[in-house]
């Protein structure tokens, strides 16, 4: 969660010291002016982690910390300050904007969280934008849209050229064909009533556990609040979601669990159409970009028979009310607020995609209609096969 009031005043004090050139007595100001805790080299609090490093220059090559060290405080903004005898220069080190780990990495697995990140391999931007305070909210949004998991698949591969679980998806003559044919399919599926049936039991789903999505809307970790919601919508009634629910209701620990890494979190089988919806929760007072959905796993399923691919946003208020939209992929307001992120894009995979948070609760204010736009779909998808 990233809160701008209190990052305003950190960039504020940090900028008001330009030219102290020592790192100590820089991070002893901001240590006793925000009450943070020291752990080894990171001084943290609720809202930030931050880490003082001295050098001259803003692209230093020091190692700056240890990847399991930075697992610790990445749910909420790490910054890195570059303390030299001028300037005091910010970064945003969280793991989307890490490029590689360089430090005594060669045992880095999946399994096996090892090195460290030097500070020439924080990136320097993000997207088209700076890797600089005036873009940190905007930054942190898209990092909240990736788990740490997601980015630590991505650092084990551009770190030691381990190959992914999930490899290019080969797109051949018939494949493309069976792709670009899934914009008629999903135009003839949302003028259906198999449309009308599809939104009908993920609304009745949603209005089965309300009470407790209005809870756990106000769970500070994106990717912890979005799975849970998406499993209590989609679950048919275990006991592992009613101990979910249970906890909610008592402000209680949650119980451990795990959902697959699918492309889609609910599906359901028609004679002409074989859906996978993906559930995306915008809570309606907080930033965020969610992930998309990954591009190679979302060509690989559209090439297959039937595949219609489908996005049920909901909407939560501050009071708890929920809106919903159910759109296709290929809606032109999906569309024009989906960023593909290039950096994702190693040697055995196209990348993911990530919505824009604004461009989703604009969609939730707008007219409960979604019209499959065939041309810009076209293009769009040709986009992502030639990636």
């Amino acid at each position: 969660m990233y809160n701008k009031v209190v990052m305003d005043q950190l960039i504020a004090l940090v900028e008001k010291n330009n030219g102290i050139g020592d790192k100590e007595k820089l991070s002893n100001i901001v240590q006793k002016e925000f009450s943070l805790v020291k752990d080894r080299k990171v001084f943290s609090g609720d809202f930030f982690a931050i880490r003082f490093s001295k050098s001259e220059n803003r692209r230093m090559s020091n190692t700056v910390l240890s990847l399991s060290a930075l697992q610790k405080y990445d749910d909420k903004p790490f910054v890195v300050c570059i303390v030299s005898s001028t300037t005091n220069y910010l970064l945003l080190a969280n793991t989307t904007f890490l490029k590689k780990i360089s430090h005594s990495s060669q045992e880095l697995r999946m399994d096996n969280i090892k090195g460290s990140f030097n500070g020439g391999d924080i990136m320097s931007g993000f997207q088209t934008m700076d890797n600089m305070p005036q873009n940190f909210q905007s930054l942190f949004a898209y990092h909240e849209g990736f788990s740490f998991q997601d980015n630590l698949e991505r650092l084990v591969e551009s770190t030691n050229g381990i190959v992914g679980r999930v490899q290019k998806f080969k797109v051949d003559k018939v494949a493309k064909y069976s792709i670009l044919s899934t914009i008629q399919l999903a135009d003839d599926f949302v003028n259906s009533n198999c449309y009308n049936d599809l939104r009908k039991d993920l609304d009745e789903r949603v209005a089965k556990v309300q009470g407790e999505i209005a809870i756990a809307a106000f769970i500070n970790n994106v990717n912890l609040r979005g799975r849970i919601i998406e499993y209590l919508i989609t679950d048919n009634g275990s006991t592992l979601k009613e101990q979910i629910m249970k906890a909610l209701r008592d402000n209680k620990p949650l119980p451990q669990f795990k959902t697959e890494d699918k492309l889609g979190d609910y599906s359901k089988d028609y004679p002409s159409f074989s859906t996978e919806t993906d559930i995306k929760t915008k809570v309606l007072f907080l930033d965020g970009n969610p992930k998309a959905y990954n591009i190679d796993k979302l060509l690989e399923f559209l090439a297959t028979d039937k595949a219609v691919y489908m996005i049920y946003l909901l909407g939560i208020d501050e009071n708890g009310k929920t809106f919903a939209r159910l759109c296709s992929i290929y809606d032109e307001r999906l569309i024009h607020n989906t960023n593909v992120i290039h950096h994702w894009a190693g040697r055995n995979s196209r990348g993911v995609a990530q919505f824009i948070g604004l461009g989703l609760t604009q969609i939730l204010e707008e007219e409960d209609k979604t019209v499959v736009s065939k041309q810009l779909a076209k293009a769009y998808l040709e986009q992502l096969i030639d990636r």
